[in-house]
């Protein structure tokens, strides 16, 4: 949870696009979905959405190692 996610796929009826990005609030489903909250600049959330684990990828901040680039 609390992870950074992006949108695999476009969903027009959220009017959210492909590589959007939000946060996982909530695991749903044993795993298999989860809610993404995405929000604006201001911290505003502007919308909240279940999503299937094959329409998100989660965003991997930390610095990669020569080992794991190979």
């Amino acid at each position: 949870m609390l992870n950074v996610a992006a949108l695999t796929v476009a969903l027009s009826q959220y009017n959210v696009r492909r590589g959007q990005v939000g946060t996982i609030v909530e695991i749903l489903a044993s795993g298999t979905a989860f809610e993404v909250e995405s929000s604006d600049r201001n911290g505003r959330i502007y919308e909240s959405i279940k999503l299937r684990s094959e329409q998100i990828i989660v965003l991997d901040f930390k610095l990669a190692t020569a080992e794991q680039t190979l």
